[in-house]
């Protein structure tokens, strides 16, 4: 289980004259390691230390930033860490050799494989071979039964998971209310509806994507909005109805010259264009995307107890 956030967090608001409320995603992922790292001490006391093993296979740049942010993640809380980076032309087969190395490793609690590899790799017989109970990236067959199930045993996907915690971090209720979610990957969107409608969030969910007939009209019955989609600023001021509360999953890169990088990251949502119409609303960066990694650690602690009792 996650731990609790024990102090409420200050709503932030855009200024003075606005009521919208900005879910700071720092801040309430700040407070979950606070706790984890209590947590974590409590159990190496018990001479268990919590251990993952993250692999990256390829060059890929953005994979590369996002491997060093978890190894530095586990250094800081005092988690156990391996750290793979296998050539681009590793093969299937010395991938899954590797992930049974692992499996068998009673150092290691969670196995995380960097998505995406490369194109030769089947990710998903990867995921296969990954052991249930240490797959804290929560996609092997066995977790997402158990998501459906509602069998708290399993590990859920760390960006869905988060986005309920801030939800829960705001005081935000999902009882009762419609939600709907852009996007169906096995990633964010289809988890997402899968903690919404549960029997501890009660909300009604409709899962939307590209090929849903008139899309801006179904997103302004929602109190809710998930953005997972992928596509930059998609979801605009017509997306959205006064007072829905919209979650921004997306993380997009759109070429500005006027940046040192030649580049600004934004989400699905034209967050200058909707903010005003929302109740509350994450921002990109610094809403959704620090909680991936502070679930990623929070799951990584719950496979050690659970492998270690």
């Amino acid at each position: 289980m996650v731990p609790p956030i024990s102090v409420r967090l200050k709503l932030k608001k855009i200024n003075k004259f606005m009521s919208t409320t900005i879910i700071d995603g720092k801040e309430v992922a700040c407070k979950i390691r606070e706790k984890l790292a209590e947590e974590i001490a409590e159990l190496k006391a018990l001479g268990k230390t919590p251990g993952l093993a993250v692999v990256l296979v390829g060059e890929d740049p953005a994979s590369q930033v996002y491997v060093g942010s978890k190894v530095r993640a586990c250094e800081e809380l005092g988690l156990y860490s391996q750290k793979w980076e296998l050539p681009a032309d590793t093969t299937q087969e010395q991938l899954v050799e590797l992930i049974h190395q692992l499996n068998a490793d009673e150092r290691i609690h969670g196995i995380l494989v960097q998505s995406p590899p490369p194109a030769h790799i089947d990710e998903e017989a990867v995921i296969l071979n990954i052991d249930p109970r240490k797959d804290v990236d929560g996609f092997h067959p066995a977790n997402v039964a158990k998501l459906v199930l509602e069998d708290e045993e399993g590990f859920v996907p760390c960006t869905p998971l988060g986005c309920m915690e801030l939800l829960k971090a705001y005081g935000i209720s999902t009882a009762g209310k419609h939600a709907v979610v852009i996007g169906r990957s096995m990633i964010v969107g289809k988890p997402m509806a899968n903690l919404l409608v549960s029997k501890k969030a009660n909300a009604t969910v409709t899962i939307a994507h590209s090929r849903t007939a008139d899309l801006p009209g179904l997103c302004r019955t929602a109190d809710i909005i998930v953005a997972a989609v992928g596509r930059p600023e998609m979801v605009n001021a017509d997306y959205v109805k006064e007072g829905a509360v919209v979650l921004d999953v997306g993380i997009n890169r759109i070429a500005d010259s006027s940046r040192p990088r030649g580049y600004r990251i934004v989400g699905d949502v034209d967050y200058e264009a909707v903010k005003d119409k929302c109740s509350a609303i994450t921002p990109v960066p610094g809403g959704v995307g620090p909680m991936t990694i502070a679930m990623l650690m929070a799951n990584t602690v719950k496979a050690c107890r659970q492998l270690t009792r």
